[in-house]
Protein backbone atom coordinates (compact mmCIF):
# COMPACT_ATOMS: atom_id res chain seq x y z
CA UNK A 1 0.00 0.00 0.00
CA UNK A 2 1.86 3.59 -1.03
CA UNK A 3 1.70 6.04 1.79
CA UNK A 4 -1.20 8.30 1.23
CA UNK A 5 -0.66 12.17 0.41
CA UNK A 6 -2.01 14.80 2.42
CA UNK A 7 -1.42 18.51 1.99
CA UNK A 8 2.18 18.69 2.44
CA UNK A 9 3.19 15.42 0.30
CA UNK A 10 3.39 12.36 1.51
CA UNK A 11 2.92 10.75 5.19
CA UNK A 12 6.60 10.15 6.94
CA UNK A 13 6.57 6.85 8.58
CA UNK A 14 7.37 7.07 12.21
CA UNK A 15 10.97 6.94 12.79
CA UNK A 16 10.44 3.72 15.83
CA UNK A 17 7.63 1.65 16.08
CA UNK A 18 6.63 1.72 19.60
CA UNK A 19 5.90 -0.80 21.87
CA UNK A 20 4.63 -0.16 25.62
CA UNK A 21 7.34 -1.60 28.11
CA UNK A 22 10.04 -2.14 25.63
CA UNK A 23 11.11 0.74 24.18
CA UNK A 24 12.29 1.90 27.67
CA UNK A 25 11.79 5.53 28.23
CA UNK A 26 11.43 6.60 24.80
CA UNK A 27 7.84 7.34 23.90
CA UNK A 28 6.24 7.14 20.52
CA UNK A 29 6.56 9.34 17.68
CA UNK A 30 3.10 11.68 18.30
CA UNK A 31 4.56 14.04 16.22
CA UNK A 32 4.54 11.85 13.28
CA UNK A 33 0.72 10.36 14.14
CA UNK A 34 -0.52 14.19 14.00
CA UNK A 35 -0.47 14.89 10.86
CA UNK A 36 -2.25 12.02 10.08
CA UNK A 37 -4.82 12.43 12.65
CA UNK A 38 -5.01 16.35 11.81
CA UNK A 39 -6.26 14.93 8.43
CA UNK A 40 -9.51 13.22 9.82
CA UNK A 41 -12.55 15.77 10.57
CA UNK A 42 -13.99 16.28 13.63
CA UNK A 43 -16.72 14.08 12.28
CA UNK A 44 -17.65 12.58 8.87
CA UNK A 45 -20.72 13.46 7.06
CA UNK A 46 -23.08 9.23 6.01
CA UNK A 47 -19.23 7.25 6.19
CA UNK A 48 -16.01 7.26 5.86
CA UNK A 49 -14.56 7.39 2.32
CA UNK A 50 -12.47 4.48 1.66
CA UNK A 51 -9.81 6.42 0.05
CA UNK A 52 -9.69 8.80 3.35
CA UNK A 53 -5.72 9.75 3.56
CA UNK A 54 -5.76 8.94 7.22
CA UNK A 55 -7.54 5.35 6.90
CA UNK A 56 -5.35 4.31 3.87
CA UNK A 57 -2.36 5.06 6.49
CA UNK A 58 -3.40 3.68 9.30
CA UNK A 59 -4.10 0.44 7.62
CA UNK A 60 -0.81 0.61 5.84
CA UNK A 61 0.71 1.35 9.21
CA UNK A 62 -0.36 -1.62 10.50
CA UNK A 63 0.57 -3.90 7.72
CA UNK A 64 4.07 -2.28 7.93
CA UNK A 65 4.67 -3.52 11.89
CA UNK A 66 3.36 -0.05 13.18
CA UNK A 67 0.60 -1.61 15.72
CA UNK A 68 0.60 0.86 18.44
CA UNK A 69 0.62 3.49 15.59
CA UNK A 70 -1.59 2.12 13.66
CA UNK A 71 -4.47 1.78 16.62
CA UNK A 72 -3.93 5.54 17.32
CA UNK A 73 -4.42 6.39 13.89
CA UNK A 74 -7.83 4.17 13.61
CA UNK A 75 -9.27 5.01 16.88
CA UNK A 76 -9.35 8.96 15.78
CA UNK A 77 -11.24 7.77 12.66
CA UNK A 78 -13.55 5.80 14.77
CA UNK A 79 -13.73 8.43 16.56
CA UNK A 80 -15.15 11.09 13.40
CA UNK A 81 -17.09 8.25 11.79
CA UNK A 82 -20.90 8.73 12.35
CA UNK A 83 -22.72 6.99 15.49
CA UNK A 84 -24.22 4.04 14.48
CA UNK A 85 -22.62 3.97 11.23
CA UNK A 86 -21.55 0.15 9.83
CA UNK A 87 -18.04 2.27 9.13
CA UNK A 88 -17.80 2.76 13.16
CA UNK A 89 -18.14 -0.99 13.50
CA UNK A 90 -15.22 -2.04 10.97
CA UNK A 91 -13.39 0.64 12.35
CA UNK A 92 -13.32 -0.84 15.76
CA UNK A 93 -12.71 -4.39 14.67
CA UNK A 94 -9.51 -2.87 12.78
CA UNK A 95 -8.60 -1.41 15.62
CA UNK A 96 -8.85 -4.67 17.58
CA UNK A 97 -6.94 -6.73 15.23
CA UNK A 98 -4.14 -3.74 15.13
CA UNK A 99 -3.95 -3.83 19.17
CA UNK A 100 -3.95 -7.61 18.44
CA UNK A 101 -1.28 -7.38 16.58
CA UNK A 102 0.38 -5.53 19.02
CA UNK A 103 0.12 -8.47 21.83
CA UNK A 104 1.51 -11.02 20.06
CA UNK A 105 4.71 -8.89 19.31
CA UNK A 106 4.83 -8.30 22.92
CA UNK A 107 4.12 -11.97 22.98
CA UNK A 108 0.96 -11.86 25.02
CA UNK A 109 -0.89 -14.59 22.50
CA UNK A 110 -4.03 -14.79 25.11
CA UNK A 111 -4.60 -11.46 25.08
CA UNK A 112 -4.06 -11.33 21.55
CA UNK A 113 -6.58 -14.51 20.85
CA UNK A 114 -9.00 -12.14 22.62
CA UNK A 115 -9.14 -8.91 20.75
CA UNK A 116 -9.09 -11.13 17.34
CA UNK A 117 -12.06 -12.92 18.97
CA UNK A 118 -13.50 -9.24 19.78
CA UNK A 119 -13.04 -7.86 16.38
CA UNK A 120 -14.69 -11.34 15.10
CA UNK A 121 -17.57 -10.28 17.20
CA UNK A 122 -17.48 -6.79 15.66
CA UNK A 123 -17.82 -8.12 12.13
CA UNK A 124 -20.69 -10.74 12.92
CA UNK A 125 -22.83 -7.50 13.91
CA UNK A 126 -21.68 -5.90 11.23
CA UNK A 127 -22.75 -8.11 8.80
CA UNK A 128 -26.11 -8.73 10.42
CA UNK A 129 -26.45 -4.93 9.73
CA UNK A 130 -28.81 -3.46 6.81
CA UNK A 131 -26.44 -3.02 3.87
CA UNK A 132 -26.36 0.26 2.17
CA UNK A 133 -26.33 0.98 -1.41
CA UNK A 134 -22.91 0.65 -2.53
CA UNK A 135 -20.93 3.93 -2.45
CA UNK A 136 -16.78 4.71 -2.02
CA UNK A 137 -17.21 3.93 1.69
CA UNK A 138 -14.69 1.93 3.60
CA UNK A 139 -17.34 -0.47 4.38
CA UNK A 140 -18.32 -0.72 0.49
CA UNK A 141 -14.80 -1.76 -0.35
CA UNK A 142 -13.48 -3.49 2.52
CA UNK A 143 -13.56 -7.70 2.15
CA UNK A 144 -15.37 -8.26 5.69
CA UNK A 145 -16.10 -11.78 5.07
CA UNK A 146 -11.93 -12.69 4.46
CA UNK A 147 -11.67 -10.85 7.79
CA UNK A 148 -14.01 -12.54 9.42
CA UNK A 149 -12.12 -15.95 7.57
CA UNK A 150 -9.26 -14.89 8.61
CA UNK A 151 -9.85 -14.19 12.19
CA UNK A 152 -11.79 -17.41 12.76
CA UNK A 153 -8.65 -19.63 10.99
CA UNK A 154 -6.36 -17.59 13.96
CA UNK A 155 -9.14 -18.58 17.10
CA UNK A 156 -9.47 -22.04 15.60
CA UNK A 157 -5.74 -22.62 16.44
CA UNK A 158 -4.24 -24.71 19.72
CA UNK A 159 -1.56 -21.44 19.96
CA UNK A 160 -1.54 -18.11 18.28
CA UNK A 161 2.46 -16.51 18.01
CA UNK A 162 4.15 -13.53 16.72
CA UNK A 163 3.66 -14.55 13.14
CA UNK A 164 0.29 -14.96 13.35
CA UNK A 165 -0.16 -11.05 12.99
CA UNK A 166 -2.92 -9.84 10.42
CA UNK A 167 -2.77 -7.62 7.71
CA UNK A 168 -5.46 -5.17 6.93
CA UNK A 169 -4.55 -3.72 4.04
CA UNK A 170 -3.21 -7.13 2.72
CA UNK A 171 -6.72 -8.60 2.50
CA UNK A 172 -7.97 -5.29 0.86
CA UNK A 173 -5.28 -5.90 -1.83
CA UNK A 174 -6.06 -9.49 -1.78
CA UNK A 175 -9.70 -9.53 -2.46
CA UNK A 176 -8.74 -6.76 -5.34
CA UNK A 177 -10.02 -7.32 -8.45
CA UNK A 178 -6.70 -8.56 -11.09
Amino acid sequence: MNVPSHAGGPLPWPRWAYVPGETGEVEADYETLDLAKALVPSAFRGYVPARHPALRYGLALNDRGYFWEAQEVLEALWAAAPQGGRERILLRACVHVANANLRLRMQKAHSAARLFGDALTELRALSARKVAAAGDGFVESFPVPALMALLQAKLGRTQITKADWIGLGAIVRSQAPS
